[in-house]
């Protein structure tokens, strides 16, 4: 295979994927300490309008991208104030912090910009722009790993690298630390750490305030570094893909990472099939658009379907605790 083609899917493959990496770590946090999390769509969609509008308004890419994290925070309090401290029910909620957003982002659109919902284009000097170019291009003439690894690894918007430095990070966190030991135990088992003296409510609003901050971060991925501005609906069920590799990984941050990489590098081969012609033996013709670009959907089907069934979900997952004494 031509080292260039390697080199660009590797690049494609990876900032297709910090959007879901960073959800999915959003996940993890969130479902490890017994929260259900189908709000990640719309609390990444909402962030990424906010970034968007600020920027807009703006001008600033600091000002944007504090934006997304106050509004990620923000849906992910509601979240804790439905269901964890008045023990709402945790799918019901995570769907309606979906659609509010789905809508009051479009609406605020239209009201703020008149553009159908959209945000006008942002200036370069709000978006994140490639790091280590030089180094890149300095291994242009090596053989092999100038194409893979300039190609492929470097040159990326500091987010990329954000999104795979916070997989060891979460990891570190959950399995080597008191805190991610006890959060862990809120999920298996909340009754054993209430009658440790921890509380219950208080580390599953921490890992909420986690979950909200990068689901900000990933929503200001989205127009901070991979479109030019907010577009409707533009996390095209991102979240949900998201939520998919968390489970396919076995609520494991390093399993989720897998996972999203492969959803990353199948939507970075959906690409790049987009007009390659088919087979003689099977008609002949262009590769139907519509079948390439459902690809990563249809594999999250499969996934959901083969492998729910196989993965453990923490015992305590999506039951609200409520004190006896």
């Amino acid at each position: 295979m031509d080292e260039a083609l390697i080199g660009g899917l590797i690049a494609s493959t990876l900032r297709v994927s910090t959007p879901l990496i960073l959800c999915a770590l959003a996940a993890v946090l969130s479902e490890r300490s017994g929260v259900i999390d189908l709000g990640l769509e719309g609390k990444m969609l909402l962030s990424a309008f906010a970034a968007g509008a600020t920027g807009a308004l703006t001008g600033s890419l600091g000002l944007a991208l504090l934006a997304a994290l106050v509004v990620g925070f923000a849906l992910s309090m509601v979240h804790g104030y439905a269901c964890v401290s008045h023990t709402g029910d945790q799918v019901v909620l995570g769907m309606a912090l979906t659609m509010i957003a789905a809508g009051l982002s479009v609406v605020l659109g239209i009201a703020w910009f008149k553009q159908g919902g959209q945000t006008p284009p942002l200036s370069d000097a709000v978006r994140l722009g490639p790091w280590f170019t030089g180094a890149g291009e300095a291994l242009k003439g090596v053989p092999v790993v100038g194409a893979v690894v300039g190609g492929g690894l470097l040159g990326h918007n500091p987010l990329v690298y954000a999104a795979l430095l916070l997989v060891p990070g979460v990891w570190w966190l959950l399995y080597r630390t008191r805190a991610g030991l006890r959060l862990r135990a809120t999920g298996e088992n909340p009754a054993m750490v209430d009658a440790a003296g921890l509380s219950v409510k208080g580390l599953r609003y921490a890992a909420l305030a986690g979950n909200g901050l990068l689901c900000g971060l990933a929503g200001s991925t989205l127009v901070l570094a991979q479109n030019a501005n907010f577009v409707p609906n533009m996390t095209a069920g991102r979240g949900y893909m998201a939520l998919a590799a968390m489970i396919f990984g076995k609520w494991h941050p390093v399993g989720a990472l897998w996972a999203c990489l492969l959803f990353g590098f199948l939507d970075a081969v959906a690409i790049r099939l987009q007009g390659v012609a088919l087979p003689a033996a099977l008609g002949g013709g262009a590769v139907p658009v519509q079948a390439i670009q459902a690809l990563p959907y249809v594999l999250t089907v499969v996934l959901l379907a083969g492998f729910i069934g196989r993965s453990r979900a923490p015992a305590a997952l999506g039951v609200p605790y409520i004190k006896t004494r």
